[in-house]
């Protein structure tokens, strides 16, 4: 079982925001998230989405996020 719950898209965003990351650009719900040290990552979400623990997982691998930091 992941240690990550169910959140969220609007709060795992501001959390990525709150610990370096920035938009870079954006289309619609897809964002180019950028962070200096790390390759672009792009959070395709939509605000009210709810974000499953498996996805969470994924998106903490590639960014860097902790649970902590929700």
């Amino acid at each position: 079982m992941s240690q990550w719950p169910s959140t969220r898209a609007r709060i795992v965003l501001t959390a990525l925001l709150r610990i370096g990351w920035q938009v870079k650009r954006q289309t619609g719900s897809h964002r180019v998230l950028a962070r200096p040290g790390w390759p672009d990552f792009v959070f395709a979400f939509h605000d009210g989405e709810e974000i499953g623990p498996r996805m969470l997982a994924r998106i903490v691998k590639r960014t860097g996020l902790r649970p902590e930091d929700l």
